[in-house]
């Protein structure tokens, strides 16, 4: 069940962002193709089907309602509908994957689902109802569909006859205004309850579902689907389901008598094939079927053509054990190609030749290892449109978004942790940055119509999403008006620089709306976006020009499983310093280095000052290298912050796997102290990384 589970949110999920990216994109057309209805059908019908496999029924209710709805459009062409039941059928869709999203996020968690969904499938069923009455008042009864779901406390009437019935075939043919299949040897009638509605839906519905389960028959009247006439003939002589066996028939009717909306059915055998069959016995004249039957499978196999299969869904846990070997394999050859005991061996051309093609070997295999995590941004950026959708209709603000580069790809993990920091800024800048009238806009000499560009581009070891709109931009006195209110100011105002003040907006507690909305003015947000980025290693930055915009960056490492590091040392210690980080290392003279009111050391790079971080004295390492010029200074920076650090000597830049930390270290509040994980040595030995953010926080409280 557990698979089954996993394979159904799999699917659900997938399913229901492609119904959302197909909505958003038909809504900007303003109109649905035929393609589209199809594929809302059959996206509903898929949902339905496997919803009531795994008994969830709440989302095959809604996707049953949704279900009939399409195929009514379906039925009578998208001409049925007009401009404002096309407007109406979108906001109703978006409501439905909404609740269907809740439903499964539910499953997701392990929790109860909805006992009542009829809100939403009345609300279904009525612009159903609107549709129908307009497109044929004079066959009301016929199209208007009630719900099709009985109460918990009412169960469906199912009354069957006694005993197989017995019928000739002329009577069947005047009762229905067609031919029936003449070698049918069983007859099912149904009846459907009275007053339900869409009875040629209902009956399309029933057949879906019993092809599904692999059974073949006919079925009369045969154009249920693109005749509505065909309710009618249904309510008056019922609907009828023509097979060759018993066998077929009765697995039919262990189907039919678990549905809703059943009334009555009843099994009728077919005299004339009944009698036929018998003096077929008696003197087997008839053509022998047995050839034709083996001959077809036979013919089949023989010219099948295997089914094409280029992507597979590998679950993550999977992944991460392989990269967690992969990991182990390059360390362990990073050991042997490094052990003392083969330094000292003569003739070392052959072994050093392949040591070299192992290396490749193993460089190789850590690549693709981790391509293999690596998915594109497009599924966190598209999601952007829905909420730009939502948020342009509540706030009556005329705003488009412009995605770039949705293909740019990062790692799994790093792409989900990003999902709600682009969220909250999108939001930020519907709800903040974007004029709230057309006329404030045309009289900035603005378009009309504001813009949010959502873009993803690669650098060598990290990706660079930028959320950037063409709104009024950021007032500094303002934001600094607010921050001096709200108690968050850590220095005079006129101290500030024009970045310092944009940082405040990352703030925990900052908000410059002055009214709680939906959307914002709970001081939440901003700083949630610096908190989540920081966390999978990247920074957020944010630029703005007062009356053009403002664009907030992510900087994000590709992955956060292996890093190009430089090793440095601190007496016996050995420490990682993340490349990414590292600006530039110098040596100094004792007469540069200056000191700030509090004696702390500061040094002067490229005409700004720049404050100095000793490790040694930070980690209490004896070191014997205390002398500033003895040293090297180690020039690093992350986010906002930018300083140097103190170092015995540097031992060389090297690819780390990185190892998380033991959960029992949490209770000494290691991260906090500037260590964000360890990796293991070519030696064997451990060497600790550092997380330059937190280093400088951590050196700042213990002065």
């Amino acid at each position: 069940m557990d698979n089954m589970l996993d394979m159904y949110l799999f699917e659900t999920n997938s399913l229901l962002e492609q119904l959302d990216e197909l909505l958003i994109e038909a809504e900007k057309a303003g109109d649905l193709t035929v393609d589209d209805v199809n594929e809302i059908f059959r996206v509903m019908h898929t949902i339905k089907g496997s919803s009531a496999m795994m008994e969830f029924s709440s989302l095959m209710q809604i996707a049953h309602h949704i279900e009939d709805l399409f195929f009514y459009i379906r039925q009578n062409g998208l001409d049925s509908l007009n401009i404002t039941h096309k407007g109406t059928l979108f906001n109703l869709m978006f409501r439905s994957t909404d609740m269907l999203r809740a439903e499964v996020s539910k499953v997701e968690n392990n929790e109860p689902l909805s006992d009542n969904v009829d809100n939403l499938t009345q609300e279904i069923n009525s612009f159903l109802k609107i549709i129908s009455e307009e497109e044929t008042p004079k066959n009301t009864e016929a199209t208007i569909a009630k719900s099709s779901e009985p109460k918990k406390s009412e169960q469906p009437k199912k009354v069957s006859a006694p005993a197989t019935q017995t019928a000739d075939l002329d009577k069947i043919r005047m009762e229905l205004a067609e031919c029936p299949d003449d070698n049918a040897s069983f007859f099912l009638r149904l009846f459907f309850d009275e007053g339900c509605g869409m009875e040629n839906l209902r009956a399309f519905m029933l057949i879906s579902a019993l092809k599904e389960s692999g059974l073949e028959f006919n079925h009369y009247p045969a154009d249920i689907e693109t005749n509505s006439k065909t309710c009618a003939t249904i309510i008056e002589k019922g609907f009828y389901l023509t097979f060759e066996s018993s066998k077929d028939a009765e697995s039919a009717i262990s189907q039919v008598s678990n549905l809703n909306n059943i009334q009555s059915y009843e099994l009728i055998e077919n005299v004339r094939v009944k009698n036929a069959t018998a003096d077929e016995i008696k003197t087997p004249t008839a053509p022998v079927h047995e050839n034709a039957v083996t001959s077809t499978p036979a013919a089949s196999t023989g010219h099948q053509t295997p089914n094409k299969q280029n992507l597979i869904s590998v679950n993550l846990a999977k992944l991460d054990n392989l990269v967690a070997i992969v990991g182990e394999i390059v360390i362990t050859e990073s050991m042997v190609t490094s052990s003392p005991d083969i330094q000292n061996l003569k003739n070392m051309d052959s072994f050093l030749k392949a040591t070299r093609q192992l290396r490749k070997l193993t460089d190789d295999l850590q690549d693709i290892v981790m391509s293999l995590r690596m998915v594109p941004v497009s599924g966190v950026f598209q999601k952007m449109n829905r909420i730009v959708r939502d948020m342009k209709q509540k706030l009556q603000k005329d705003v488009r978004l412009t995605i770039v580069g949705e293909n740019t790809e990062v790692d799994k993990s790093i792409v989900d942790s990003i999902g709600d920091p682009i969220m909250h800024i999108v939001r930020n800048s519907m709800d903040h940055g974007i004029e709230d009238s057309v006329q404030e806009r045309i009289a900035a000499g603005k378009n009309p119509q504001g813009e949010i560009t959502l873009s993803a581009t690669h650098t060598t070891n990290e990706v660079i999403i930028a959320i950037k709109d063409d709104g009024h931009g950021v007032d500094p006195a303002g934001v600094l008006a607010k921050a001096k209110k709200n108690g968050i100011l850590t220095k005079p105002e006129n101290e500030y620089t024009q970045k310092e003040i944009l940082a405040l907006l990352l703030a925990p507690g900052f908000s410059t709306n002055e009214v709680v909305t939906e959307y914002s003015g709970r001081g939440v947000g901003m700083d949630v976006v610096k908190k989540n980025v920081e966390a999978v290693g990247g920074t957020v930055t944010v630029t703005s020009e007062l009356g053009k915009g403002m664009c907030t960056t992510l900087k994000i490492p590709l992955t956060m499983a292996i890093v190009d590091g430089m090793e440095i040392a601190v007496g016996k210690s050995v420490f990682t310093i993340p490349i990414a980080n590292i600006r530039q290392s110098f040596k100094v003279k004792s007469e540069d280095v200056i000191y700030d009111t509090e004696g702390n050391e500061i040094i002067k790079c490229m005409n700004q000052f720049y404050p100095i971080i000793r490790i040694h004295t930070l980690y209490n390492i004896d070191s014997k290298i205390t002398n500033i010029e003895d040293g090297i200074l180690v020039w690093v920076e992350s986010g906002d912050k930018s300083y140097c650090l103190f170092v015995d000597d540097l031992l060389g830049e090297q690819q780390v796997v990185v190892k998380p930390l033991p959960v029992y270290l949490n209770s000494f509040n290691i991260k906090n102290s500037g260590i964000c994980g360890c990796t293991i040595l070519g030696d064997g030995n451990i060497s600790i990384i550092l997380d330059v953010l937190n280093l400088y926080a951590a050196a700042h409280n213990q002065y």
